[in-house]
């Protein structure tokens, strides 16, 4: 089974120019999270988040900007980045779980939704985006 510890999604960010990897885990309160593992760096969003931006992008009905930026730096506003760290979303603020770590949601999690088969992304150089499938 893919998206196991054993077995990650191997992934790329969606201009292609770095390697990653995800899977499902229970963190210690036992809530589903989703692990991203860049190089040494390991960040987790709660499990939800799949199922809420599907839905998200699936009520915008249209492309939307990503938007990625780190948890210090804002989110441009109306981008996946911003949404998943707005008090708006169903989780009332940030997917990302770990303090110092919790941003880049619109760059990790655009990918794994289109290898789940439930987006589509552009993979341009800059300024990608994505819909619902």
């Amino acid at each position: 089974m893919t998206g196991t510890k054993e077995n990650p999604w191997k992934l790329k960010t969606p201009p292609g120019t770095s390697d990653y990897e995800m899977y499902r885990d229970v963190n210690k309160e036992g809530v589903e999270v989703i692990v991203c593992v860049v190089g040494k760096t390991i960040l987790h969003y709660d499990g939800r988040c799949i199922n809420d931006l599907h839905q998200m992008l699936k009520e915008h009905g249209d492309w939307m900007d990503l938007g990625g930026a780190d948890e210090q730096k804002p989110a441009k506003e109306g981008t996946v980045e911003a949404w998943g760290r707005s008090e708006s979303n169903p989780v009332g603020g940030w997917y990302g779980l770990k303090k110092g770590l919790r941003g880049r949601f619109g760059v990790y999690l655009p990918p794994l939704m289109e290898v789940l088969g439930l987006a589509e992304i552009t993979h341009d150089a800059k300024n990608n985006k994505m819909k619902a499938l």
